[in-house]
Parts: C-alpha cells; structure tokens; sequence
C-alpha cells in the first residue's frame, strides 16, 4: 500500500524541502536566521503551500507564519508546527521538515475536521542571532519575555529594531498568546538529530520527553611549578585531578540508562609544555528526560568530584550556568501517536529527545507531543543531514492518520 496519495506528486515533499533549503543568507551554505532576508525569502514560499493546501495565512507580531484550516471559526484548536529558521551551514531538514510535513499532512487530508488546525513556523528556534531563543513559540505560549527586544545580533540592533523592520510589531506580541481554554495540544515532527532510530531500523518514533539539562563551568586550583623540579608525590596536578574527574562524569553516565554527560571544553592555566598545571577549567553538560533522574545524578556527581578533589590535594568549585527542566509529553498524545505509527505496519517505538525543541516553550501552553524522524547517522546542523523520501512519506502518513483519527484527552 503506498502512503502518497494520488493527488500529492511523487516527491513533492523532498522537492519542497530542497526548494526552502535554498533560501539562505550565504551562498553555497544554508544560513537562514531569524529576521534576516532569507527569513523574509522563505516565509512567502511556504506561505504559498500552506495556501496551495487550503489554509488561511498571516505573519503574527513575532514573525511566525501561520496557517489555519478554513471554515474553524469557534472550533478547538490542534497545534502542529516546528521552526524555519537555521544554525549557520545547517542542514535541509532540522526543523523545516516539521513544517512542511504539516502542511503535507493537511493537503492530503482534504476534508473538514472536527477541530480546527493551526501550523506554526516559528521563526527564532535556534537562538543564534539574538541572546533569547524560541521567541516565537514562547510568544504563542505567552511567556515571551518583553525585556529581549533589547538583545542585540552582532551587528548591534536589537530584536524590536530588528522586528519592526521586518514588518513585525513588538507592541503586539503579548496579543497573539494563544487562549489554553481554545487549544487542544501541540504536536510536531522533526528529524531525530541522535542514531537511535537508525539503530533499531525504524523510520519513526514517539517521544516520551525533551530531556532537562543542567550545565555547569567547573574550576580545579591546584599549585603551578616546573615540569621538572617537583617530585610526584609533592605535586597539586590540576589537570590530573580534573583528568579523573572527567572520566569519573563518563562512568557516571554510562552507568545511568537515559542520562547522558559532555565535557565539551577544556582550558588549562599556565598550558605550557614545561609547566605543571596549576588550573584547569572544564564544563559539564548533563541531560536527562527525568528532572529526578538529573537532580540525582548532579548530586552524586558533585560528591564524587569532590571526593576525587580531595585525593589529589586540590580545590574544586562547581558553578551551575543553565538550568531547564525536563518536559514530559504527554501520555494520551503518545498513545494516539503510536496507534497512528502502529497503522503503517510499524512497531512503535518510544524514545526521549536530547535536543531542545519548539515544544518546550508550547508545553506552558497545552500537552505537546512529539514524533521523530531517523535521519543518516544522526548527524544534524551540519550540511550532511539525511533523511530519505520513503521515511518522509511514512511520517507524514503517520500525521495524516493521527489528524484523521484525533481525539481529545479524556
């Protein structure tokens, strides 16, 4: 059985996601940042097949696009959405699937619903041109914070210069809040960005949760001297003792099912070849789809550095930099989702997301609920980013058969 339907062209979706991937700010690379001009590019494009799909359109305050289902004037409202906007030399489909799936799913559909259905394309996911990021679902969940407008890109201008020059309007943002009495939930696909599903040999998967993350900078202050003057014993070795605790955070997370750590940056003071290092920085990124889970696993991790500290004769301090509690979606959403996957002739399978996503910011909003697409080794934000048209096909089957057969939780 095929899962296109005959009035959809064969590969119309791939063509469309190659077509927006070509809207970008730099030559030979996909960049496309919020507010930018290829931001202003891209939005009349899908505009144009969110029209094409029988949604009514408009750009909010915040610079999201908006399509609704005609005819759902006083009707509840499904949610679905993700973001178009990019990180610098991004790939095809972070993101821009989401939406364009959406929009795939309801042209398929092509009968009135129960309820109505709003896609979103948000356009300030990834954060990278203004110090806030998922400003526009932060918007639609009305939490968006008003003191961002002053951030300033690069170049200086803040986010409201940036706004009102868009064609935005910074004064209207707390007005496109969405009412929670009106909506039903939030769902939306995206690319998995992680190896699991291409491990399991699946094209989908249901999330469970948008993993919590906790970040701190970590400082170990031992005592500098000469490379060969201080015997081992009397030594206060910086970037031993750091040494040991790194491996002692990767022990800790492999020992943990779900929980994942990084060390991501290293710096070592005086960092001469001659020297013995009398300080040593390092950070911590631990995450987890469990707020308990990660909470534990921070406090047992501190005693152990600690511990460690202390055999080394060395000091170490802890600061905490970012804090974001995990977010749950929800069960009923979950279990629609996998009947739908269930449907295709595919067993579902349940996973969480270590990445952040749009959702998070709904999730003050309404349930959210989340469906992963694989993508070639999990690679993502980079140009290298895969995902085939048969597994496209399957998600959006997928959606188009959790829109036909929603209900609201009971």
């Amino acid at each position: 059985m095929s899962h296109r339907m005959s009035h959809r062209p064969a590969g119309s979706l791939m063509n469309r996601l190659a077509e927006l991937a070509a809207v970008t700010d730099t030559p030979g690379a996909l960049t496309r940042l919020f507010l930018s001009p290829a931001h202003a590019k891209a939005i009349p494009l899908v505009e144009g097949w969110m029209r094409e799909a029988g949604l009514q359109t408009h750009m909010d305050a915040i610079g999201n696009l908006v399509g609704r289902t005609r005819n759902s004037a006083g009707k509840p409202i499904l949610l679905l959405g993700s973001h178009i906007d990019t990180v610098r030399d991004a790939g095809a489909y972070d993101g821009n699937f989401g939406v364009l799936a959406a929009i795939s799913a309801i042209a398929e559909i092509g009968e009135e619903l129960p309820y109505a259905v709003e896609i979103l394309a948000f356009g300030d996911e990834e954060g990278v041109r203004f110090p806030q990021t998922l400003s526009g679902s932060r918007a639609i969940a009305g939490t968006f914070d008003p003191a961002a407008l002053d951030g300033k890109d690069a170049d200086g201008m803040t986010l409201g210069e940036a706004l009102r020059g868009f064609g935005g309007d910074p004064l209207g943002i707390a007005a496109i809040a969405r009412d929670r009495k009106q909506v039903l939930g939030y769902v939306e696909l995206h690319i998995e960005q992680g190896p699991v599903l291409e491990a399991e040999n699946l094209p989908v998967g249901v999330v469970t949760a948008i993993n919590g993350a906790s970040r701190f900078s970590v400082t170990v202050t031992g005592a500098a001297g000469h490379a060969g003057t201080v015997p081992m014993a009397m030594r206060k070795d910086a970037l031993v003792a750091a040494a040991a605790q790194i491996l002692a955070i990767q022990r800790l997370a492999a020992g943990i099912p779900d929980l994942v750590a990084t060390v991501g940056a290293l710096a070592v003071h005086p960092g001469a070849p001659n020297s013995i290092p009398g300080r040593v920085t390092y950070s911590i990124d631990l995450r987890a789809p469990s707020d308990e889970l990660r909470k534990q696993a921070i406090a047992e991790l501190g005693r152990e550095i600690q511990q460690i500290a202390e055999r080394h004769r060395v000091e170490t301090v802890l600061r905490q930099t970012h804090d974001a509690a995990a977010t749950q979606c929800a069960p009923w959403l979950q279990a629609q989702l996998a009947s739908a996957v269930a449907a295709q002739g595919i067993e579902p399978f349940f996973l969480p997301s270590g990445a952040g996503h749009d959702a998070m910011a709904i999730a003050s909003l309404c349930p959210v609920g989340m469906l992963f697409l694989r993508c070639k080794g999990g690679i993502s934000h980079t140009p290298e980013e895969s995902i085939t048209e048969a597994d496209a096909d399957i998600a959006v089957a997928v959606l188009t058969r959790f829109l036909r057969q929603f209900k609201t939780e009971t």
